[in-house]
This record gives C-alpha cells, structure tokens and sequence, in this order.
C-alpha cells in the first residue's frame, strides 16, 4: 500500500509576495514565520544578494491540513492558459441559486483584491455552477 504525501502547489510570478498575500486572503492562509535567525522577512531579504532579493514567497494553511503554496519569480510572463489551477470550494453542497448567490458573494469578496471575473460557467444539468476567476497576476481560478 503506497503512503500519503504531502505537496505543496507551486506558482510562477513575477512579484511572489503580492501573489503569496493575494492568496492568504482567498484561502485564509498565513505566511510563515522568517528563517531562524531574523527577525522580519524584510531583514532576510537584505541578506540575500540583491538579483535573489523577493525571488520566492509562499503560504501555508494555519490548520496544516491544505497544502502549502510556493511562489517563485520566473523572467517570462504568463501567455497561456493553465494547464492546472486552484479551485476555491465556497458552494459546497449547495445547489441552484444558493450556490450561485454563494459564488457572486465571494466572488465580489475578491475582486477588491485584485482577482479578475472571466466568466460564470452556468449548471448544465451534470456540473453544478462555478466563476473562473484570475489572481492578481492573471492565473486562472474557479470559484467552485
């Protein structure tokens, strides 16, 4: 019998820490405390050499039990579509116009954060509504 193991979801940006505080926000996550050693993020960042400096980010589930999320600056920008994405669970077990008044709530939650609507995906019979959304940085999301 194979074991559990843990993952993290990995996202390449080009400004980690806003994505990484976009996506404390969507999620209710936290960032980690700094390395040992300082006593801000902003004193491990001097340390670093300047071209490392906010090379990296992430967050984590203060509960431990959702996966960690990592940041990493990367020189190309986004072109194409995900080929994975997040999907942000608010209309579980809810159905028709309450699940739909569930998504449009959160929905308008995030857009002052930044997130973008692309379009509502209405039911159609086999799949229950859900909103594709992007992040701060265009990375496509469902609220679901």
């Amino acid at each position: 019998m194979s074991s559990i193991r843990q993952f993290q979801v990995t996202f390449d940006c080009a400004d980690p820490e806003r994505v990484a505080r976009f996506w404390c926000e969507v999620l209710g996550y936290v960032m980690p405390p700094p390395p040992a050693g300082f006593a801000s993020w902003d004193d491990f960042h001097r340390s670093q050499p300047t071209e490392s400096r906010g090379s990296w980010s992430a967050c984590t589930d203060p509960s431990g039990v959702g996966p960690r999320l990592f940041f990493q600056r990367v020189p190309e920008g986004k072109v194409v579509k995900n080929r994975v994405h997040l999907c942000v669970r608010v209309g579980t077990g809810l159905v028709g116009e309450e699940r739909l008044a569930a998504l449009e709530a959160e929905c308008a939650r995030l857009l002052p954060l930044g997130a973008a609507r692309v379009r509502l995906l209405p039911a159609d019979g086999v799949n229950e509504s859900c909103i594709v959304m992007q992040d701060v940085e265009g990375n496509e999301f469902c609220l679901d």
